[in-house]
């Protein structure tokens, strides 16, 4: 029974351990709303990985990064949430940490930055590492276009690692605004329909109509429809409805006079 307990104890830890290496942490104690909901925006991309390698001179380099994941599995995991891995020798530097983030955006651009990287061995009086990850808009795509831009390591101070990729998390999002004179279309469609399905239901059960009589006002339409007709027929017709029909009967008025035969050439001489 303690063996059971024991157990249950330490998977939930292991849980918990794995849910805070697997997430983004705020580098501010007071997270302010608007931050959190711009991390909740990368929920589409967490934990997907991207690579890109860059040469310089004889060594190149491949960078990794996951977005609020580690990029390292197993026990080597420490919040590293983008690594540079040196091809020459393999080495691996930690460039930033999940657990120590920070974000903000504009119109359409997000920037993501891991803080807490190794520290630099000369340069920039040896802080910290920090990646910069600028994501912007294409609505497109979820994801892609990861590639380094710039390693600023020529100052005193605040040195960083810039990226760039292009993601649809990044764009504002559309607000759709009915006009006019789609929201008179809706009210009309609407009473319409209210107007057929209760003059039908109450023809039907009230007045007890069946067939076409259940529908509402039905002598009033047909009379409509004709008058329409017969203005569409006054409009449009070009020239006068004749009024003779396509066959007459032949009376002796109609039969013109025959000339008169004469056959006195038969009588003899």
């Amino acid at each position: 029974m303690y063996a059971r307990w024991l157990c249950v104890c330490l998977a939930a830890l292991s849980a918990v351990a794995a849910e805070i290496v697997d997430n983004c942490k705020l580098s501010s104690d007071k997270v302010s709303a608007s931050e959190q909901a711009l991390l909740n925006r990368l929920a589409p991309l967490k934990h997907r990985r991207f690579e890109t390698t860059v040469k310089q001179g004889a060594d190149s380099y491949t960078y990794t990064f996951v977005v609020c994941g580690g990029v390292l599995n197993g026990s080597k995991s420490t919040n590293e949430g983008l690594v540079q891995n040196r091809t020459k020798d393999q080495s691996i530097t930690v460039v930033g940490r999940i657990n120590d983030t920070s974000i903000v955006n504009g119109t359409d651009w997000m920037l993501l930055t891991y803080k807490s990287g190794e520290p630099y061995d000369s340069h920039c009086a040896s802080e910290p590492r920090k990646a910069m990850i600028m994501i912007s808009c294409n609505k497109k795509t979820l994801a892609e276009g990861f590639m380094m831009i710039n390693e600023e390591r020529d100052k005193e101070s605040e040195c960083f690692y810039l990226f760039e990729m292009d993601s649809s998390v990044a764009c504002p999002p559309e607000e759709s605004h009915l006009s006019v004179g789609s929201i008179l279309l809706i009210v009309f469609a609407v009473l319409i329909a209210v107007y057929i399905i209760g003059g039908f239901l109450y023809q039907r059960f009230v007045v007890g109509a069946k067939g076409m009589e259940q529908f509402p006002n039905i002598t009033l339409w047909k009379e409509l429809g004709n008058l329409v007709a017969d203005g569409c027929d006054f409009v449009c017709r070009s020239q006068p409805r004749s009024s003779e029909t396509a066959y007459r009967g032949v009376g002796d008025d109609q039969l013109g006079e025959e000339p008169e035969e004469r056959d006195d050439h038969l009588l003899p001489m």
